[in-house]
């Protein structure tokens, strides 16, 4: 028995380990891409093996709703509780390693304000969203909107995600100009928006996330990242505005598939 129950769960080499995000329909989401875009071509889907904790998913989500007013109590509240919250993500990594993970990802933005400490000590690739985007703008030769400067990437998303820096970081590092919302968009748009949502008034926040998209836009940006699931969910599949937005987790999923590929071609 103890032999037994040593051995990983998987064991295929291209196995993927999935930490759940603060939403759960998000994960699912994610996942439904990963299957569906690495089995496109008739091929069997990749493996994977995801843990999401509906105890975490639930504090994150409420502490981010409860706080959405006020851009300082926000970022407070994520302080607090910030070892605690990295401690569970770190031993929820260590049990997809152990049951057979060889590669880890977290299809989440919040949970990247601690991919470091989350991903330190991991025996196996950890794919950072941050860099999959930056290497997969890079790579779409994007020209700059005004003659002679560099191109510049717009960030929408709220302000944790935004004051944690890790899309500015890894665009920087890649030589984009990022532009983010100034405070009077902040103030006047984008939380007014996500306060809208959370009394379900769809309608006002997909105005309000309009205008800011809108802002950016006007600020000579290529491309803009947007990084919540909530936010693009204001804008219907067919809005002009979305030919503008990047979706971060798409990235993330495409370079999964993409490492679990190479995999494959080694073994």
């Amino acid at each position: 028995m103890g032999s037994a129950s040593s051995r990983p769960v998987l064991s295929q080499p291209n196995t993927v380990g999935v930490i759940g995000g603060v939403s759960a329909i998000s994960t699912l989401t994610f996942l439904e891409k990963l299957v569906g875009w690495s089995s496109k071509d008739g091929e069997e889907s990749l493996p994977f093996i995801v843990c999401s904790d509906p105890v975490l998913n639930r504090e994150l989500s409420s502490k981010e709703k409860s706080s959405l007013s006020y851009l300082s109590s926000r970022s407070a509240c994520f302080r607090v509780d910030r070892s605690l919250v990295v401690e569970n993500l770190r031993r929820k990594r260590v049990f997809l390693e152990r049951s057979g993970a060889r590669c880890i990802v977290m299809p989440c933005n919040i949970l990247h304000s601690w991919y470091r400490e989350i991903s330190d000590g991991c025996s196996v690739p950890f794919l950072h969203v941050g860099e999959c985007v930056a290497k997969e703008l890079k790579e779409a030769n994007l020209r700059p909107v005004e003659a002679g400067s560099n191109v510049r990437i717009g960030v929408l998303s709220t302000d944790e995600i935004l004051t944690a820096g890790f899309y500015q970081e890894k665009l920087q590092n890649l030589g984009f100009e990022v532009i983010l919302p100034d405070k009077a968009t902040m103030e006047h748009t984008v939380i007014p928006a996500v306060e809208a949502m959370n009394k379900n008034d769809m309608e006002g926040a997909s105005t309000l996330i309009r205008i800011a998209l809108q802002v950016l836009l006007v600020k000579a940006v290529s491309m803009i990242i947007l990084a919540s699931d909530d936010m693009r969910g204001l804008l219907p599949q067919d809005d002009p505005l979305l030919k503008k937005c990047f979706n971060p987790m798409d990235a993330l999923a495409r370079s999964t598939v993409e490492w679990a590929q190479s995999i494959e071609k080694t073994h």
